[in-house]
């Protein structure tokens, strides 16, 4: 791909991490995602934990790890943004509440998502965290709860994968539910092995 194709892609992603449109958040504004013309899988979460936010890094802990190991993929697969684009709903960590992280905060999808979507032309799945994403790029397709559109996977099959959170968090929910892991991770893996 030549410098002036991956121009416009370029001066939006140093557009997004000197972004400071959200005020008042706890550790300040650090913008974290990763893309490139290139990326053919899209993974649309939440927003940074605390710890990702530290280390610089989307999905740089427990979270991510599992996330890994769904796709199997290595770390250095995952980080290559010719192969992963990793857009959040939120790019800076929105401070913890009650049950735990905050949600996205709302400023961010809406000033960025779709000019960062519109410059990844080569995405063939987009892997959906989470119930912001989902109602971002489901939105009416979704069923009324998180697990009742995870379990209809096929029918967004084989562009889009709505997907739990890979959080520790969600341990009771992996437990709950193991024909997800024995379902769809193959499916998932096979594809993904397809496209990196």
């Amino acid at each position: 791909m030549s410098g002036k194709e991956s121009e416009p892609l370029t001066s939006l992603l140093t557009q997004v991490r000197s972004c400071t449109i959200c005020s008042g958040l706890p550790l300040g504004p650090k913008p974290l995602l990763q893309a490139s013309p290139q990326a053919k899988i899209l993974i649309a979460g939440q927003a940074p934990g605390s710890k990702t936010h530290e280390k610089g890094r989307p999905f740089d802990d427990a979270s991510g790890k599992r996330l890994r190991q769904w796709l199997g993929v290595t770390e250095d697969q995952f980080y290559d943004s010719h192969l992963f684009a990793i857009i959040p709903m939120g790019f800076c960590y929105p401070g913890t509440g009650k049950g735990g992280d905050l949600p996205p905060r709302p400023e961010c999808a809406p000033a960025w998502r779709e000019p960062l979507l519109q410059a990844l032309p080569r995405i063939e799945l987009t892997l959906i965290l989470g119930q912001f994403a989902l109602d971002w790029h489901l939105g009416d397709r979704k069923s009324r709860t998180l697990t009742d559109t995870v379990k209809r996977w096929d029918t967004f099959w084989p562009d889009h994968l709505p997907l739990p959170h890979p959080s520790p968090r969600n341990i009771r929910w992996f437990k709950a539910n193991p024909w997800f892991e024995d379902a769809v991770i193959p499916v998932l893996q096979q594809r993904v092995s397809l496209l990196v």
